[in-house]
């Protein structure tokens, strides 16, 4: 904005009396004096600008009560700043400020002030005069001590101290009693003050990325937490599987026994062995059990996974308990590495050196992706003793997991002695070993390995808790969800049919699962299978009367979906359908394209994305092993899986292109996410006037156009036209993004879990869209517009709503679960703050765990979920944070 054009903008508001005034992302580099004229103003917005100082003359706005200063160059306030005695916000993040003003504490009425991401070094004593301060966020500056005049800020709700330089914390922080957030990530603190304790209504407590070694006791004590985060210190004496997630109740309760039981120690570990099919793993994994194992003339491979356990002796008396995974190589199984290759584990990587067919970059990387940097062994199976050279410098200069390349001859047991040795070294120094269990743990484990029974009824699992001294539920539960990580049984809690079992030999389940991708009639029919084919393929007694839990386990897995037609329910595994594309239309007129390429592609990513989408396929019959075409709304997207470039292509045509764009990235980037070490691009296509038409555009990374909009940097040169484009339009283009989201995101607001975005309106059109065709197939044709007809009837003017007809004792159930869901909400909103959206889902949270708690308020919800979805219940809900709840909501209506 020219300075002309400012002017003009400050007469017009002056002569107008204006009360806000927003200047927000106008360019502007130095503010006029005139601005001081403007007295009748309230609110103003001044972010994103280009400012490297004020005028005196802003100390004359003195009814401003917000104003927003963030993402400028200011280096130094002017002293009228303090003459804004009305201020409630104040909003100063992303600058260059190394001091605040003096006289800052009589900005007495303020309630928010955000200072992140300047260059502060330290707090003067006045800061604690800011009484009324109810968010104070001081994250990503430099300050290494608090002032003991924090503790006057009693009113503080949210405290926001990331990514700092603080060592330790004043103990008058314990004064600061009604605060329900404080985030201390990132600093240096090497231990917590016992006055924890007093912050009794904390919902969240951030302490990842510090130097602790241990917590005080008193930390249990804090009831009202919710989210608890210690990764990035050293606390390995509480197990990863408890920490990871941040459930503070999880975390507590663990810490809570061993504070009040006895302990033992963890002397356990998982040996899993991969390779190609035939390289020789089977026989590694029987020869380290038994050395005088014969090898069989024609060793049968394994199908799916064999799971056998070795026990080996400690210097200290102690067993050293050791699960052997041996995976089967073909390349079915590999779809679902992701849900086995865990961390903390050791890997031996097995090649035959005869067949020299390892593609051991291939091996390297899936181990590398999906287990943490867990060690590996390359164990070079020298079958007739032929030796095969293997660029072993190269491979650990680019895979710094690897630990040793050792030869054997499992005929002759040449070199075996040597690899059981280098086994026995490394798991005994993976860091989870040695780690302190309560005592019940260890015991309750030992009963459940040693029933030789398949499975059992979790309430048959409770009361074996209860036997050995547990009492809690919770406990029951954390318990069984710790062995479900560590591998040693399996219990899908969240699952509404598959938690009411508890799984004690994975083997068994999992051999199931591939019984049914083995099966030569399944191939054939090219992944299709019936309820009829299951029932002759789990024929045997110990599956018969598991059927239904084992789908349920194949769906878990996204190994299949199911589509109703004519003649019943058929259900298909995609990574068994037909290699071959089919023959199809497609309008190349004005398409959306998109890209995502990636360093390493692991196998299965477009078979899962088949499952999670399957009911938008078009017609159920345009899909095949690596593609699929989705149809909605008059709209088509085609979407191919191009694994030798390591790429996935996706471009849509039709009315609603933008909607469904939206929802595919939405999908893909869900499943992205279930590999946190996954590098990949997506790219966003040049919209300039020439590649503007083209079928092979010019491609951005989109996260370079996301730091681009981070470093307000608008414009970008195509590398084809030279054409200067908007970065913003770009991604508006594809897809339905906020701005101020992506750049809050870049600028590291997207901290928690629990602050992420839950998805876009067109993604909640979707799902609403796609519960009314899952209840409603009678009405596939049908134009879905929202809005319930809650009818016994419906005339043909009413179509263009989800059409459900509810019986007197749905319409009730309905009302009921809406009333007190409403109830609780409001009562919660009363203990907890709702102004930030980690706010809201901190409520939420509490909200799904009350429901949870009480078994007769959750039946109602989930039957209220089964007659009419999350759709039903919003109509009939009048609350704020409804649309988040119901959002969580979704995975319930899956209930039998």
């Amino acid at each position: 904005m020219t300075n002309k054009a400012l002017l003009q903008v400050i007469q017009n508001a002056y002569t107008e009396g204006a009360a806000t005034l927003d200047l927000s992302f106008k360019q502007i580099k130095t503010l006029p004096s005139e601005i001081g004229q403007l007295t009748h103003l309230t609110q103003l917005d001044l972010n994103n600008n280009q400012l490297t100082i004020l005028p005196p003359e802003i100390g004359q706005l003195t009814h401003l009560t917000q104003l927003n200063l963030s993402s400028n160059q200011l280096t130094i306030l002017p002293p009228e700043i303090v003459k804004l005695t009305h201020l409630a916000q104040f909003d100063l993040n992303d600058n260059q400020l190394t001091v605040l003003p003096p006289g800052i504490g009589q900005l007495t009425h303020l309630t928010h002030l955000d200072l992140s991401f300047n260059h502060l070094t330290a707090l003067s004593s006045e800061i604690g005069q800011l009484i009324h301060l109810t968010h104070l966020d001081l994250s990503d500056n430099q300050l290494t001590i608090l002032p003991p005049e924090i503790e006057q800020l009693t009113c503080l709700i949210q405290l926001d101290l990331r990514s700092n330089r603080l060592t330790v914390l004043p103990s008058e922080i314990s004064q600061l009693t009604h605060l329900t957030q404080l985030d201390l990530s990132d600093n240096q603190l090497t231990m917590l003050l016992k006055e924890i304790k007093q912050l009794t209504h904390l919902a969240l407590l951030d302490l990842s990325n510090n130097q602790l070694e241990a917590l005080p006791p008193e930390i249990v004590q804090l009831r009202n937490l919710i989210y608890l985060y210690l990764n990035g210190n050293s606390l390995s004496w509480i197990p990863s599987e408890i920490q990871e997630g941040g459930d503070a109740r999880r975390i507590l309760n663990f810490y809570k026994q061993l504070l009040e039981q006895e302990t033992d120690y963890l002397y356990e570990a998982k040996l899993l062995i991969v390779g190609e099919s035939g390289a020789g793993k089977t026989t590694l994994a029987k020869k380290i059990k038994d050395l005088h194992y014969q090898l069989q003339k024609d060793e049968e491979s394994t199908e799916g996974i064999d799971v056998t356990q070795w026990d080996f002796p400690l210097d200290n008396g102690r067993q050293f308990r050791v699960n052997i995974w041996d995976f089967g190589g073909q390349e079915i199984y590999h779809a679902t590495h992701q849900f086995f290759l865990t961390k903390r584990s050791l890997y031996a990587l097995v090649a035959d050196t005869r067949k020299e067919d390892t593609d051991f970059y291939y091996w390297l990387n899936v181990v590398e992706l999906l287990s943490d940097g867990s060690p590996l062994l390359i164990v070079k199976n020298e079958k007739q003793d032929r030796h095969r050279e293997i660029n072993e410098r190269q491979l650990w200069g680019q895979f710094k997991n690897i630990k040793e390349s050792l030869g054997t001859n499992l005929a002759t047991n040449r070199g075996l002695d040597r690899i059981l040795d280098r086994i026995q070294f490394y798991i005994r120094d993976l860091s989870h070993i040695g780690t302190r269990l309560p005592k019940t743990w260890v015991q309750i484990r030992q009963a459940l390995e040693q029933d030789p029974r398949n499975h059992i009824p979790v309430e048959e699992y409770f009361n074996i808790c209860q036997q050995n001294g547990f009492t809690e539920q919770e406990d029951k539960l954390q318990l069984s969800g710790y062995l479900h990580d560590l591998g040693v049984c399996l219990h899908f809690q969240n699952d509404p049919l598959l938690k009411k079992t508890v799984i004690l030999k994975p083997k068994w389940g999992t051999y199931a699962v591939y019984k049914v991708l083995d099966n030569e009639q399944v191939i054939r029919n090219l992944g299709r299978f019936t309820w009829s084919d299951l029932a002759d393929i789990w024929r045997d007694d110990e599956y018969a009367n598991m059927q239904n839990e084992l789908l349920r386990l194949m769906i878990n897995f996204k190994l299949c979906y199911e589509i109703l037609g004519n003649s019943g329910t058929t259900y298909i595994a995609p990574q068994l359908l037909t290699a071959n594309q089919p023959q199809y239309d497609w309008d190349k007129a004005n398409n959306l394209t998109l890209r995502y390429t990636y360093e390493f592609m692991p196998k299965g990513i477009l078979t899962q994305f088949i499952v999670v989408m399957h009911q938008l396929i078009d017609q159920q019959q345009y899909v095949w092993r690596s593609g699929v075409i989705l149809s909605k709304d008059q709209t088509k997207a085609e979407i191919i899986e191009n694994y030798g470039k390591r790429e996935i292509k996706i471009r849509v045509a039709g009315r609603d292109k933008k909607e469904l764009m939206t929802i595919v990235t939405y999908e893909m980037d869900r499943i992205h996410n279930t590999y946190p070490r996954l590098k990949f691009n997506k790219l966003i296509p040049c919209n300039c006037f020439v590649c503007r038409n083209q079928q092979e555009p010019y491609f951005y990374r989109f996260e370079s156009l996301k730091r681009r909009i981070a470093d307000k940097q608008y414009q970008v040169e195509c590398d084809v036209s030279y054409e200067r484009v908007d970065v913003l339009s770009l991604i508006d283009d594809v897809i339905d993004r906020n701005r101020k989201h992506l750049f809050r995101e870049e600028k590291g607001f997207s901290h928690h879990p629990s602050q992420r975005n839950l998805g876009t309106a067109n993604i909640s059109i979707y799902m609403a869209q796609t519960q009314a065709q899952n209840k409603n197939q009678t009405l596939h044709n049908a134009q879905f517009a929202g809005g319930l007809v809650d009818a016994e009837t419906v005339t043909a003017h009413q179509i263009g709503g989800t059409i459900t007809n509810y019986t007197p004792e749905q319409k009730q159930n309905l009302a009921e679960a809406a009333a007190e869901i409403q109830q609780l909400l409001q009562q919660l909103e009363q203990t907890y703050p709702t102004n930030t959206p980690l706010q809201k889902q901190v409520v939420v949270t509490e909200a799904l765990r009350q429901i949870e708690s009480n078994p007769t308020l959750k039946t109602r919800v989930i039957g209220a979920l089964k007659a009419g979805g999350t759709e039903a219940l919003k109509e009939r809900l009048d609350h704020r944070l409804v649309n988040i709840l119901l959002a969580t909501l979704e995975g319930w209506q899956e209930v039998e």
